[in-house]
């Protein structure tokens, strides 16, 4: 399915410890836009996609968040890696070191620890892709304002930079996963995989989505 390689897609060799920054950093490790759930969420969904491609791209775009999952949590390390328990407590780390230490772990910046309540799979391939659509906005702007907080250190705002741009490809490519599957509907191949006829309008095409009934479907008339 997909080979790990021992290095960071991107390199990061941040100098200068900031744990300020690192503070703001994690909410990309575990909060509710960051790339622990984006990874989950993905790699969730890719079970209802009802096409290959579909399935490859939230595959492919799963993995690769946990890639980014690996650089935010060694930008969040690099940036505490020995900084004394009272620089912490003045940046205000003091409770996240009481509770984890020098160590990472999913949180978000306001400090609430990551829940899969964040993680959206509706078992709708239009519903699920539109969320993944938004997803990615919400990602690429948390990156913009952490850049703005990182405006002094070079070796920070660069791995940021490029998390940001693997952003807007991604939601290239599910923007290309679903045309694809709008183009499947327009033929009337749409949720006829669906292993239990549902009546209702998401599950049963009428002809304000088709054009006209699908003979295929075992509902009711």
């Amino acid at each position: 399915m997909w080979t790990y390689n021992k290095v960071l897609e991107y390199p990061i060799k941040i100098k200068c410890k900031n744990p300020q920054l690192a503070k703001f950093i994690i909410s990309q490790y575990g909060g509710p836009d960051g790339e622990l759930a984006a990874s989950l969420r993905y790699l969730s969904q890719r079970f209802g996609m009802p096409d290959e491609r579909a399935k490859a791209i939230l595959n492919d775009i799963g993995t690769e968040e946990l890639a980014h999952l690996e650089m935010v949590g060694t930008i969040v390390h690099q940036l505490t890696d020995g900084v004394c328990p009272e620089e912490l407590k003045k940046a205000g780390l003091g409770d996240y070191y009481t509770d984890h230490g020098w160590g990472v772990y999913p949180q978000a910046a306001a400090g609430y620890p990551f829940t899969a309540s964040v993680l959206a799979v509706k078992g709708d391939p239009i519903a699920d892709l539109q969320e993944d659509l938004a997803a990615e906005q919400k990602a690429r702007a948390t990156y913009e304002k952490l850049i703005d907080l990182c405006k002094d250190d070079p070796d920070v705002i660069d791995p940021l930079r490029f998390l940001r741009e693997r952003e807007v490809v991604h939601f290239q490519r599910f923007g290309e996963a679903l045309r694809g599957i709008q183009d499947k509907l327009a033929q009337k191949k749409f949720y006829t995989a669906s292993k239990s006829c549902m009546n209702s309008a998401a599950g049963c095409m009428k002809s304000e989505v088709l054009g006209e009934m699908d003979n295929d479907c075992g509902c009711a008339r």
